[in-house]
């Protein structure tokens, strides 16, 4: 096993949002810091405990707290933002449900409730609002007061069905 020095860099690859990317960090930098580095400023820093769930993203399909993640664990992942669901300058299903039921206010918490709403409705597809709860848990928002987003979330995999 190769010992890494204190300032010594690590050559990592990411795929985020389809594109690939190279970058060397140190060993001790966390996934959050390195995708606002390399310009997904969507993925914020809330907490840094992983309370919050303001830098949510889709890692290798799982839902994670990127401030949880050292980058260099995460080398060699598909990484999803917010920025990644649009396409072709039209909004994700999500994010329009986020849109048309007010499921915003500030907007620091919302790219990590919608990606952890895409990550939800790809488990599953028709979630109860108990379900919904639950699987948002894990993500706070200190605007809205969450029926709206519950609401977003509802609306969304409606939308999903229909596409």
């Amino acid at each position: 096993m190769k010992v890494i020095e204190k300032d010594e860099k690590v050559k990592i690859h990411l795929k985020i949002n389809g594109k690939d990317y190279e970058t060397e960090v140190e060993p001790r930098k966390l996934l959050v810091h390195v995708l606002r580095d390399l310009g997904f400023t969507s993925v914020h820093v809330g907490c840094d405990t992983s309370n919050c769930g303001a830098c949510t993203v889709v890692m290798n399909g799982k839902s994670v707290k990127s401030c949880t993640v050292l980058a260099v664990q995460a080398d060699g992942s598909e990484i999803l933002t917010v920025e990644g669901l649009s396409k072709d300058g039209k909004l994700h299903p999500i994010q329009e449900a986020f849109w048309d039921k007010h499921a915003l206010q500030c907007g620091y918490c919302t790219p990590g409730m919608i990606m952890q709403s895409y990550w939800l409705l790809s488990e599953n597809p028709s979630p109860s609002e108990d379900e919904i709860r639950e699987g948002l848990a894990g993500n706070l928002c200190r605007c809205t007061g969450y029926q709206n987003i519950i609401e977003a979330v509802k609306e969304a995999s409606q939308k999903l069905k229909g596409h």
